[in-house]
């Protein structure tokens, strides 16, 4: 099937909808989503965004930005994971208890507006690691178009690209409770840490990046092409002063670089998120 014919397979899935809730963060997946369900339904598809301690205000200001620019209505609402039950504790789960919740409540919103059903951005790639949300997704009858349409993360790229999304070339966000080690407790503290200190390298120009925290110590993912630039001496001193005002002891550069899902190597293949 060519690009251009998943591309209206999608519209046509939506339009069968009739009316939709987009679950939507900003992110590459949910704005293409979002962006095709308003051009298919107009003002019969929403958007619904929680505003969590695990998704940094960077990303909450671009979704509501894009919105705004595209006249698509918004429904914004409060969401602390850390008070779900379990979450904290970071199972290998931890993503079905969150995304569980999180769907369950959007569901709420979509019913409180008469709107037929929920919809999520996940892609025929988020297939092939370990994701359990997918699992509750599945159970609570959430519409995943994006799979359904066979789309991958390339192809996205590119249809984003050809409507004119500025995301086309965002880098991949994950919410920021993936950048713990399963069974490392959450904390609000470690998550400021990490969102401040993944903040610092995007505002020195790092593109893709991810700050695992594993007790006090910070291991930087970067791309690649941007590993040598953790080691020039002035980016690198100001890495040092600033992780460590942060919060953290010890600060290190992972030589693997930036990767998705790497704390499921933990798991050594007993389970296959970004």
């Amino acid at each position: 099937m060519t690009l251009s014919e998943k591309y209206d397979k999608l519209k046509e899935y939506l339009l069968s909808l009739e009316s939709v809730t987009i679950a939507f963060s900003g992110g590459v997946d949910s704005t293409f989503l979002l962006k095709a369900a308003h051009d298919a339904l107009g003002d019969k598809a929403i958007a619904v965004t929680a505003k969590s301690k695990v998704f940094p205000e960077r990303e909450m200001k671009e979704a509501e930005a894009f919105c705004k620019e595209e006249g698509i209505r918004q429904i914004v609402f409060g969401f602390n994971e850390l008070e779900i039950e379990g979450f904290k504790d970071n199972p290998h789960d931890r993503c079905y208890i969150c995304k569980r919740e999180l769907m369950s409540k959007i569901k709420t919103v979509a019913e409180e507006n008469n709107l037929n059903c929920v919809a999520e951005g996940s892609n025929t790639d988020d297939l092939g690691d370990y994701r359990p949300g997918l699992q509750a997704v599945s159970e609570l009858g959430i519409k995943s178009p994006l799979r359904y349409a066979g789309l991958n993360k390339t192809e996205i790229r590119e249809l984003s690209k050809m409507i004119g999304l500025k995301t086309y070339d965002k880098p991949s966000f994950a919410c920021l409770a993936s950048r713990f080690p399963y069974g490392e407790e959450i904390t609000g503290k470690k998550l400021i840490m990490v969102d401040r200190a993944e903040q610092l390298l995007l505002n020195l120009g790092f593109n893709q990046i991810r700050v695992r925290i594993q007790g006090e110590t910070a291991r930087i993912e970067a791309c690649e092409e941007d590993i040598p630039k953790l080691f020039e001496k002035d980016v690198r001193e100001k890495i040092i002063q600033k992780f460590k005002k942060y919060g953290f002891t010890y600060i290190s550069a992972d030589l693997q670089g930036y990767r998705t899902g790497s704390m499921n190597e933990t798991l050594k293949g007993a389970v296959k998120s970004g």
